[in-house]
């Protein structure tokens, strides 16, 4: 029997290795190792004290979710998901506050990695699996864990960059044909388009881009189409770069940094996005250590961040990770891209949400932050914040002039109360 025949096992051998006390890591996003996550809730009657590390999850496991597991199998994330919210109340998760760019693999833990599970495709001719979508840490903790284990999936495309992992540093796999996790392109609004389109009036041709996922990047992309040799240097690859690079818009041409090459720690989208990615010599897939390190992103020039936000207040606060003191997603790349893209070269930041939140009965735009409230993004790092009102430029100006353009750019319907509060806390 070959090396890796003999190292082939079923899931069952697999959640064996599981143990208590242990810290176990998984891969990430649309990287998730589903089957082995699907079984672990299966463990709780031999196991406590189980630490599962990651970074927020896709699918409804039962592991999370089922309250007789808190204290056997304990998740820890720096990203709150839809699931980790919903058993939030009886604290049966850990959430770990962190940038990408060097908290993940440097906090300490990672030397106690008894366990790394993966997803991964099919093993090439040379002996190398590829972990496709995912180098967020993946990479940093194969080297670090005691075992490790592929949930092999023929499914997973074979993606460039730091992806590989070769048979003689894996000691199980097992396979799997579960359908990966996809996002559906989704469909902007009018409001949606409006910021689009301001967000694209910032952008010249040739600069380096950053987007995220959802409505708004989806628009930006759209408005982004007459665009010309426009560069990728971001967290996550979404389906809008594929979107975008199919249309001649994205070609690297005139990236400052790594040129030609669209560069990422993870994607995740359609099933088209994963095609596109699959075998592409564009991409590369590399750690979040380096692509979110803020003095690697600077080293782009024209490089052009855009990220969400929950609400703001007056001076230029950004809140992007919860809702008062309710942790609701996390750090992720903000501030890493807000900081290098204020360092670039010619490069600008743009924060651009809806003006509205709640069916448009709350304003994201407060004259005070809600309490508990995590600031991400710090006033001296914020630079051009855009609604579907308009663009308020926040670089450079005082806290009278950001109050007032922000007041501009907020929905109609709170302009009035936010002018009256900005006179109340002397904003002006």
């Amino acid at each position: 029997m070959n090396k890796a025949g003999a190292k082939k096992i079923d899931l069952a051998r697999a959640l064996d290795e599981v143990q208590s006390g242990q810290d176990i890591y998984t891969s990430y996003n649309a990287l998730e190792p589903a089957d082995f996550l699907a079984g672990l809730h299966g463990v709780t009657d031999r196991v406590e004290g189980v630490r599962v590390h990651h970074f927020g999850v896709f699918r409804p496991y039962e592991f999370i979710a089922n309250p007789s597991c808190k204290g056997r199998i304990i998740p820890c994330t720096g990203f709150s998901d839809d699931y980790t919210r919903d058993v939030h109340e009886y604290g049966a998760t850990e959430f770990t506050p962190a940038h990408l760019h060097n908290s993940l693999v440097r906090d300490g833990r990672e030397g106690n990695a008894d366990l790394f599970v993966a997803l991964a495709s099919p093993m090439d001719r040379h002996g190398y699996f590829s972990l496709a979508f995912d180098n967020i840490i993946e990479g940093e903790i194969v080297r670090r864990a005691k075992k490790v284990i592929l949930e092999v999936n023929p499914r997973v495309p074979r993606v460039g960059g730091y992806t590989e992992v070769h048979i003689s540093d894996v000691d199980f796999w097992y396979e799997s044909d579960t359908p990966l996790i996809t996002i559906p392109d989704s469909a902007p609004d009018t409001a949606d388009e409006q910021i689009g389109a301001h967000v694209a009036s910032l952008v010249e041709d040739g600069s380096t881009i950053q987007l995220g996922i959802g409505k708004i990047p989806d628009a930006v992309a759209r408005h982004f189409a007459d665009k010309n040799d426009l560069g990728v240097h971001t967290e996550m690859i979404s389906s809008a770069v594929a979107y975008l690079a199919k249309r001649g818009v994205i070609t690297g041409r005139r990236k400052t940094l790594l040129p030609g090459k669209i560069v990422g720690a993870f994607a995740l989208g359609s099933r088209e996005l994963y095609d596109f990615l699959d075998d592409n010599p564009s991409i590369w897939m590399l750690p979040a250590c380096y692509t979110n390190d803020p003095h690697i992103i600077a080293k782009n020039d024209r490089m052009i961040s855009v990220n969400a936000a929950l609400q703001v207040d007056l001076t230029g606060q950004i809140c992007s990770e919860s809702i008062g003191p309710t942790q609701y997603t996390g750090s992720g790349g903000a501030l890493d891209f807000a900081v290098g893209a204020n360092h670039s070269k010619g490069g600008k930041s743009i924060i651009a949400f809806r003006s509205t939140a709640r069916g448009g009965s709350v304003s994201r735009i407060q004259s005070l932050l809600d309490p508990g409230s995590v600031v991400t993004i710090g006033r001296n790092d914020v630079d051009y914040i855009v609604t579907e009102y308009g663009i308020a430029r926040m670089k450079g100006a005082n806290i009278a002039e950001r109050a007032e353009a922000l007041i501009q750019i907020a929905h109609p319907d709170f302009r009035e109360e936010l002018t009256a509060d900005a006179k109340k806390y002397k904003r002006w």
